[in-house]
């Protein structure tokens, strides 16, 4: 068993991904063709959603009465965008390249008591404003307080600010209402073209003045470009209150770069603790390597010992004092209960495991890149849809393999049994948000669509791997089943079902401990997610710890002569599955700032999808070692 090669992995594999992974950030493929802009040529600025990562729940730009344009417009370029909750729209905000503009107005509002109300409402939930020009999101540019740290983005400008004056409990909100837009290009000498590779902001809060009436030709007091008279963080702020006006403004400079067009992500995908992040996971990768090499060397020594004492067993009275998990080689193939539902499992693991791969492989090569918005999302959706025929095969070969005749109806429990789980539960939240009024409740085309992609793809797809599956000879198992099932002794407390279960658990869930970190917060706070190379190497030191945890214990197990392992090589490295969702509820009370209960409903929901479909990837991972070490090694035995 131990001479297997999944059992180990080969170090020079973990340096090759490990020195890819370093190099990935700068190597990816943008979501759109860089663009050409001359002098004089019109930049249109697009808005997207209002976000807060004390609600989690987007709203729509024009969900507040900010400037209108004369036609609203949806942008939207994929099915990931609209459910991760992006509403991309066009703006008032019209630039010309290389044209500085100074004390622009956009338009001038008054507010009434509901429009006063809503905007305190995103003051208090500390709502962000995403805007995006030439694809590049808007970030504000903040310096650290240690000497020499880089400088950070934080993604979109705040509505406004909260204020409450010293030795009082009077409080008075104020809008962000004068922004300074700053717009990086990098020349190209030759043909005197530019491309975009920057767009920052600085907002201000300004209480603008003017003389006489109001039009649409009216100077401004409070900043003139005639005067050269420019808004500063010392003008009097702008508050929000019922009957208040407020004028939207707006500054544009034009700064050159160096960054050349292909780096423009570099900057905005620099995280504060990067340092942290690098060290963290070599670190981790590190230690589960030696852990894994050490259950290898266990595997190899205990098996060989076992195989050189049973090859030594010379006459029939020898051989009738066995002990140990060669006693138990006539009922190890016994079928398990409720083997249907293993087969539906296993077949759902190995659907999930199609997909997660191949996005992990198209990540590391830069097609889903943070530059493509939705584009993660919606391969994933596309490739689970896909890989509904590897997931029939499966759920089909196993069943056959336990004897069953019934394909079609394990066939319709695996398209159906996750998928509609997850289904229920997102609808369900989906309510929740739509009762909000939340952008983020996914529309009912884009529900209409993902039903589509199931029933009309999903499913007839997991028939086709099914019937292949079936008509295929069933696995010939390599011993006999006995008759009559062999008693299985009393167990010790340490061998027991739930104790050897939630011990598998832990050693998948810590090769994975470091990287769902970031991932959380990269969901949850907002941030950009990209180094799926590190990414890439966690997963295959995820499958290789699932492999050998389970192995291993199935092997303990064997040996005290309990031959129970369907189930239980499922259930011990899908128990990680429990320690991540105990992760996540550390993560939101330590990490998070939610406030609202219908944003606790969401996380929780979330991450209870998550959880269960890393039980179902993980399981199958454990299974699958075992039964191929079943198949294989068994015969050894037989000696």
């Amino acid at each position: 068993m131990a001479n297997r090669s999944h059992l180990g992995f080969p170090i020079w594999i973990c340096v090759f991904l490990l020195l890819l992974s370093i190099h990935g950030h700068s190597f990816y493929l943008p979501g759109v063709a860089p663009q050409d802009f001359f002098k004089g040529d019109v930049l249109k600025v697009k808005v997207n959603k209002l976000a807060s990562t004390k609600t989690q729940l987007p709203y729509s730009y024009y969900s507040v009465p900010y400037c209108r344009p004369q036609k609203i417009v949806d942008s939207a370029e994929n099915l990931g965008e609209v459910l991760r909750g992006d509403r991309i729209e066009n703006s008032p905000y019209e630039f010309q390249m290389l044209v500085p503009q100074m004390c622009n107005a956009v338009c001038r509002i008054v507010l009434n008591e509901k429009s006063a109300k809503e905007f305190k409402e995103k003051i208090d939930d500390e709502y962000r404003v995403n805007m995006i020009l030439d694809n590049l999101p808007l970030v504000v540019p903040m310096t650290r307080m240690e000497k020499d740290s880089p400088i950070i983005y934080q993604h979109g400008f705040f509505v406004g600010r909260k204020v409450q004056y010293a030795g009082t409990k009077e409080e008075k909100y104020f809008i962000n209402n004068h922004l300074t837009f700053t717009v990086k290009y990098h020349k190209d000498i030759q043909t005197d073209s530019a491309r975009i590779v920057g767009f920052e902001v600085n907002a201000f809060s300004v209480k603008h003045q003017y003389d006489g009436q109001w039009s649409e030709k009216t100077r401004l007091t409070t900043c003139d470009a005639h005067a050269k008279r420019m808004v500063t963080s010392s003008d009097p702020p702008q508050e929000v209150e019922d009957k208040k006006e407020i004028i939207f403004t707006y500054d544009v400079d034009f700064q050159e770069s160096d960054v050349k067009w292909a780096s423009r992500w570099d900057t905005y995908l620099l995280m504060a603790d990067d340092q942290v992040h690098w060290f963290s996971i070599v670190n981790s990768l590190m230690i589960v390597l030696f852990l894994s090499g050490m259950v290898a060397m266990i595997m190899l020594r205990t098996l060989y010992r076992d195989i050189s004492k049973y090859n030594q067993l010379e006459t029939q009275e020898e051989a009738q004092e066995e002990t140990g998990w060669k006693l138990v080689h006539g009922d190890v193939f016994r079928p398990p209960p409720n083997s249907d539902l293993l087969c539906v499992y296993v077949g759902t693991g190995v659907q999930f495991f199609g997909m997660i791969l191949i996005a992990m492989i198209f990540a590391v090569l830069g097609f889903l890149s943070p530059s493509n918005r939705g584009g993660l999302m919606t391969a994933l959706l596309l490739l689970w849809v896909l890989m509904g025929i590897f997931g029939g095969y499966a759920s089909a070969r196993l069943y056959k393999t336990f004897k069953g005749t019934e394909w079609k109806t394990i066939t319709l429990k695996t398209a159906f049994m996750f998928p509609g789980i997850a289904f229920a539960i997102f609808f369900v939240l989906n309510a929740l948000i739509w009762g909000e009024k939340s952008s983020g409740a996914v529309p009912f085309g884009t529900m209409f669509a993902l039903v589509f992609l199931w029933f009309g793809i999903s499913v007839p797809l997991v028939f086709v791997g099914s019937y292949i599956g079936f008509k295929k000879p069933a696995i010939e198992d390599p011993v006999k089943t006995n008759k009559i099932p062999r008693q299985i002794p009393e167990q010790a407390w340490y061998m027991s079902s739930a104790f050897s279960i939630l011990i598998g658990g832990i050693l998948p869930f810590g090769a994975v401990f470091i990287e769902l970190f970031f991932i959380l917060t990269s969901i949850w706070l907002q941030q950009f997610y990209y180094i799926f190379g590190f990414l890439f190497i966690v997963f295959l030191i995820l499958i290789v710890t699932c492999a050998e945890i389970t192995i291993v214990l199935c092997y303990f197990q064997l040996c005290s002569e309990d031959y129970l392992w369907w189930w239980r090589s499922y259930l011990t490295s899908g128990s990680s599955a429990l320690y991540l969702f105990l992760y996540t509820i550390f993560y939101f009370f330590t990490k998070l700032n939610i406030t609202k209960p219908v944003s606790g409903i969401l996380y929780f929901g979330y991450m209870l999808i998550a959880s269960y479909a890393f039980f179902v990837l993980t399981g199958t991972i454990g299974f699958y070692a075992v039964f191929l070490v079943h198949e294989a090694d068994l015969l050894i035995g037989e000696d």
